[in-house]
Protein backbone atom coordinates (compact mmCIF):
# COMPACT_ATOMS: atom_id res chain seq x y z
CA UNK A 1 0.00 0.00 0.00
CA UNK A 2 1.20 3.61 -1.07
CA UNK A 3 0.72 5.75 1.46
CA UNK A 4 2.04 9.56 1.72
CA UNK A 5 5.14 8.78 4.26
CA UNK A 6 5.96 6.06 1.33
CA UNK A 7 6.00 8.60 -1.36
CA UNK A 8 8.35 11.10 0.32
CA UNK A 9 10.71 8.51 1.18
CA UNK A 10 11.11 8.44 -2.76
CA UNK A 11 13.07 11.45 -3.62
CA UNK A 12 15.31 11.04 -0.39
CA UNK A 13 15.89 7.36 -1.70
CA UNK A 14 16.65 8.29 -5.20
CA UNK A 15 19.34 10.85 -3.93
CA UNK A 16 21.06 8.74 -1.83
CA UNK A 17 21.31 6.21 -4.51
CA UNK A 18 22.33 9.07 -7.47
CA UNK A 19 25.32 10.47 -4.75
CA UNK A 20 26.17 6.56 -3.98
CA UNK A 21 26.54 5.32 -7.62
CA UNK A 22 28.05 8.81 -8.87
CA UNK A 23 30.43 9.00 -6.38
CA UNK A 24 33.60 11.05 -7.46
CA UNK A 25 31.40 13.10 -9.94
CA UNK A 26 30.51 15.50 -7.50
CA UNK A 27 34.12 16.35 -6.47
CA UNK A 28 34.75 18.62 -9.50
CA UNK A 29 34.32 21.28 -7.42
CA UNK A 30 36.09 19.95 -4.15
CA UNK A 31 38.21 22.76 -2.25
CA UNK A 32 40.76 20.48 -0.89
CA UNK A 33 42.01 20.19 -4.36
CA UNK A 34 44.93 22.20 -5.48
CA UNK A 35 47.36 23.52 -8.58
CA UNK A 36 49.81 24.16 -5.66
CA UNK A 37 50.16 25.74 -2.28
CA UNK A 38 52.80 26.96 0.05
CA UNK A 39 53.69 25.08 3.09
CA UNK A 40 54.96 25.51 6.74
CA UNK A 41 55.93 22.50 8.47
CA UNK A 42 57.19 22.72 12.18
CA UNK A 43 60.11 21.27 13.38
CA UNK A 44 62.19 20.84 16.32
CA UNK A 45 66.01 20.48 16.12
CA UNK A 46 65.33 19.98 20.13
CA UNK A 47 63.14 20.13 22.91
CA UNK A 48 63.49 20.88 26.55
CA UNK A 49 63.51 18.10 28.93
CA UNK A 50 63.40 18.48 32.80
CA UNK A 51 62.91 21.12 35.57
CA UNK A 52 66.00 22.74 34.38
CA UNK A 53 65.01 22.60 30.76
CA UNK A 54 67.90 20.79 29.04
CA UNK A 55 68.00 20.89 25.70
CA UNK A 56 67.57 16.91 24.29
CA UNK A 57 68.84 16.69 20.46
CA UNK A 58 66.36 15.38 17.90
CA UNK A 59 66.81 14.06 14.08
CA UNK A 60 63.97 15.85 12.02
CA UNK A 61 62.88 13.93 8.85
CA UNK A 62 60.70 16.03 6.30
CA UNK A 63 58.56 13.50 4.36
CA UNK A 64 56.84 14.64 1.39
CA UNK A 65 53.93 11.96 0.25
CA UNK A 66 52.27 12.41 -3.18
CA UNK A 67 48.86 11.77 -2.34
CA UNK A 68 47.25 11.51 -5.98
CA UNK A 69 47.18 8.27 -7.35
CA UNK A 70 47.31 9.91 -10.98
CA UNK A 71 49.11 12.95 -11.38
CA UNK A 72 52.98 13.86 -10.71
CA UNK A 73 53.43 16.90 -8.52
CA UNK A 74 56.27 19.12 -8.48
CA UNK A 75 58.37 20.29 -5.37
CA UNK A 76 59.67 23.50 -6.20
CA UNK A 77 61.63 24.53 -3.08
CA UNK A 78 62.43 23.05 0.68
CA UNK A 79 63.72 25.60 2.37
CA UNK A 80 64.39 25.30 6.38
CA UNK A 81 64.22 28.42 9.35
CA UNK A 82 65.53 28.49 12.39
CA UNK A 83 63.47 29.45 15.64
CA UNK A 84 64.00 33.76 14.71
CA UNK A 85 63.21 33.06 10.93
CA UNK A 86 66.74 33.08 9.44
CA UNK A 87 66.90 30.87 6.31
CA UNK A 88 69.47 28.23 7.42
CA UNK A 89 69.30 25.72 3.90
CA UNK A 90 67.40 25.10 0.90
CA UNK A 91 67.58 21.60 0.30
CA UNK A 92 66.80 21.82 -3.52
CA UNK A 93 69.09 23.31 -5.81
CA UNK A 94 66.19 22.83 -8.54
CA UNK A 95 62.85 21.33 -8.55
CA UNK A 96 62.22 17.63 -8.23
CA UNK A 97 59.44 15.91 -9.74
CA UNK A 98 57.56 13.56 -7.34
CA UNK A 99 54.61 10.52 -9.31
CA UNK A 100 51.69 9.15 -8.15
CA UNK A 101 51.81 8.26 -4.86
CA UNK A 102 56.18 8.67 -4.18
CA UNK A 103 57.63 10.19 -1.84
CA UNK A 104 60.80 12.01 -0.82
CA UNK A 105 62.52 13.27 3.03
CA UNK A 106 65.06 15.65 4.15
CA UNK A 107 67.10 15.28 7.20
CA UNK A 108 68.60 17.33 9.82
CA UNK A 109 71.18 15.74 11.96
CA UNK A 110 70.91 14.54 14.99
CA UNK A 111 73.80 17.08 16.01
CA UNK A 112 72.75 20.07 14.59
CA UNK A 113 71.15 22.40 16.97
CA UNK A 114 71.23 25.48 14.55
CA UNK A 115 67.31 25.28 13.64
CA UNK A 116 66.34 25.34 17.58
CA UNK A 117 62.89 24.35 19.28
CA UNK A 118 61.24 26.90 16.53
CA UNK A 119 62.49 25.57 13.45
CA UNK A 120 60.36 24.96 10.27
CA UNK A 121 60.36 23.99 6.59
CA UNK A 122 58.93 26.49 4.12
CA UNK A 123 58.12 24.05 1.09
CA UNK A 124 56.52 24.80 -2.15
CA UNK A 125 55.03 22.60 -4.58
CA UNK A 126 52.63 22.61 -7.83
CA UNK A 127 51.04 20.99 -10.30
CA UNK A 128 50.00 21.31 -14.21
CA UNK A 129 46.37 19.24 -12.86
CA UNK A 130 44.54 20.25 -9.57
CA UNK A 131 45.54 17.08 -7.66
CA UNK A 132 44.85 15.95 -3.68
CA UNK A 133 47.29 17.88 -1.64
CA UNK A 134 50.51 15.96 -0.56
CA UNK A 135 51.30 15.11 2.83
CA UNK A 136 54.07 16.90 4.71
CA UNK A 137 55.45 15.72 8.15
CA UNK A 138 58.30 16.26 10.25
CA UNK A 139 59.12 13.34 12.12
CA UNK A 140 61.62 13.88 15.09
CA UNK A 141 63.37 11.25 16.83
CA UNK A 142 65.54 11.51 19.98
CA UNK A 143 67.36 9.51 22.85
CA UNK A 144 64.06 10.71 25.09
CA UNK A 145 61.30 11.22 22.73
CA UNK A 146 59.66 11.22 19.06
CA UNK A 147 57.23 12.62 17.83
CA UNK A 148 55.58 14.61 14.64
CA UNK A 149 54.68 17.72 12.85
CA UNK A 150 51.87 17.90 10.25
CA UNK A 151 52.23 20.90 7.52
CA UNK A 152 49.88 23.57 7.22
CA UNK A 153 48.74 25.69 3.70
CA UNK A 154 49.14 29.13 4.03
CA UNK A 155 48.92 30.69 0.67
CA UNK A 156 47.06 29.37 -1.91
CA UNK A 157 48.56 29.56 -5.47
CA UNK A 158 46.46 30.30 -8.50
Amino acid sequence: MVTKKNILCYPVLFIGLLLYTRGTAFTQDNPNLSKGQKIYVPAYSHIYTGNRQVPSLLTVTLSIRNTDMAHTIEVVFVDYYDTKGKLLKNYLPSPVFLKPLESIRYVVDYDDKAGGDGANFIVEWRSKNTVNPPIMETIMIGSRSSFTSRGQAFVPLK
